[in-house]
């Protein structure tokens, strides 16, 4: 091995003869890919924990429509609520 100095080639022998130990049928992401996973996992509960927080911060109060004539009676689920069905929702009415 030219231009190699002692401690690169006695590294670059340690190195082969754990490479040899492995089991070269079997993959494993080992260390470095159980950080990567962790820290995925981290961010993606920051993130959730942060989306409930502000989802919480949220109040929406339904503002009616000012182009809609307030007599009219109509139902705020909009052309969903026919007269054949009940306000609730449970199927038609009984004549």
């Amino acid at each position: 091995m030219p231009d190699m100095s002692a401690s690169a080639s006695l590294a670059m022998t340690h190195l082969v003869t754990f490479a040899k130990e492995v089991d070269e049928d079997k993959v494993t992401p080992g260390v470095l890919g159980f950080i990567v996973f962790a820290a995925m996992a981290l961010a993606v509960w920051a993130l959730m924990k942060s989306m409930s927080r502000h989802m919480n911060r949220v109040e929406f109060t339904e503002v009616p429509d000012p182009r809609e004539p307030s007599g009219t009676g109509a139902s705020p689920a909009g052309s969903a609520g026919t007269a054949d069905t009940e306000p609730s929702g449970q199927g038609k009415k009984q004549s």
